[in-house]
């Protein structure tokens, strides 16, 4: 068992160390630019493309669909500002969800703000759209539909197969961030719809710094995006700058050894995912939020009755845990997500996300539970002595 327990895995994940060895000789021997015209330079050229397929190969769609930029964030910002300033001029209107990762949100607020309008579904209780309301929401001005394959804070997964026809059958293009999707379902973009996609190589056990944006037909459609960023007209002139050679090496390693490797890994973290939380939930006033029946087998996103989860993450030495997505746990503030499930802010504030890896035993999960029911036990008795 490690030193440290590392329940944080929808934020990032352990680099596999496969992946770290087939990325260092680009680091100090194979350095080139891959832009060179050199025959080092078409060399490392060919072996981006070999790593290219690997990752069109997990997620199977054409190689030539695909743009590396520097992670998911980027890909989101390109995919729906890029498309919607592009293609202003057929309307302004973009739909999305209100649990969407905040890079989804604030790129729409921004885009809000210069005048789109953008329309927020609800979610029920358990974390589900309802189709009917998204058909009914869409207008002759809508040009955008921007929903997540899988939540990445209470791990429910979209009928994103569902989702894709009613964005055909009504002529609007259809953006996902699938980030928490791949690895851990069978992503198949031949036969799933999605005309843009994005996910980032650190959620699946690759390097940091690396992502991409999955473009159907970016050939044909590639004039339908305005690229955010110019200059030597890389990535076919959608996302100038020198490409990050090490980082492509290292997302195609971590998908051919995903693709290999998943199922194995699913039943080794479902089986712990299910032992941590059969056992936080015998503690009195414990519960999920979000549903359970269509959740990705990794996550579960707890509710510690009246305890704040500040004061629980205080006291877990050595264990990490998040109180929501990663780009937010650093502030102190409710979920989005849990708040938008109709829950009060005081629930948001009590709960915590648990997200599994491969990586994690367990032992692991044994003894978290064991910190959780101990530090709960005090804080219980510290409450009651206070009062």
């Amino acid at each position: 068992m490690s030193e440290h327990i590392f329940f944080d895995n929808n934020s990032t994940t352990q680099m596999d160390q496969r992946v770290l060895e087939a990325m260092i000789p680009y680091f100090t021997q194979k350095y080139v630019n891959a832009a060179s015209s050199h025959s080092f330079g078409l060399q490392i050229r060919k072996e981006l493309e070999e790593a290219k397929a690997d990752v069109a190969n997990l997620i199977k769609c054409n190689l030539d669909d695909l743009i590396f930029t520097s992670g998911a964030t980027e890909s989101i910002n390109l995919a729906i500002k890029g498309f919607a300033l592009k293609n202003s001029h057929k309307g302004k209107h973009i739909i999305t969800v209100t649990t969407e990762h905040k890079a989804v949100i604030e790129t729409c607020k921004y885009l809000e703000s210069i005048g789109f309008e953008i329309t927020y579904l609800p979610v029920d209780n358990m974390g589900a759209l309802n189709l009917n309301q998204l058909k009914a929401s869409i207008k002759k001005s809508t040009i955008l539909i921007s929903i997540m394959w899988v939540n990445n804070e209470i791990g429910t997964i979209h009928p994103i197969e569902e989702i894709a026809k009613i964005a055909n059958e009504y002529n609007v293009m259809l953006f996902s961030d699938i980030t928490q999707a791949v690895s851990k379902l069978e992503v198949n973009l031949n036969s799933v719809p999605l005309d843009m996609a994005a996910f980032s190589g650190h959620k699946f056990y690759g390097p940091k710094g690396i992502g991409v944006l999955y473009v159907r037909n970016r050939k044909k459609n590639r004039e339908s995006i305005l690229p955010l960023l110019h200059g030597g007209g890389q990535e076919s002139g959608l996302r100038s700058g020198t490409q990050n050679v090490p980082g492509i090496i290292g997302i195609g390693k971590a998908s051919k050894l995903a693709l290999n490797e998943m199922d194995s890994d699913r039943i080794r973290t479902t089986a712990n995912r299910d032992l941590l939380e059969k056992n936080l939930l015998e503690i009195p006033n414990c519960v999920i939020n979000g549903g359970i029946s269509n959740r990705i087998f990794n996550l579960t996103n707890i509710s510690f009755g009246d305890i704040d989860h500040n004061l629980i993450l205080r006291k877990l030495k050595n264990i990490s845990v998040s109180n929501g997505s990663a780009c937010l746990s650093s502030l102190i503030q409710p979920s989005h997500v849990i708040k938008a499930l109709g829950y009060s802010d005081e629930r948001a504030l009590n709960s915590l996300r648990f997200s599994l890896g491969k990586f994690n035993s367990s032992q692991e999960v044994k003894k978290t539970v064991e910190e959780i029911k101990s530090i709960l036990n005090t804080l219980i008795y510290q409450n009651v002595k206070a009062n």
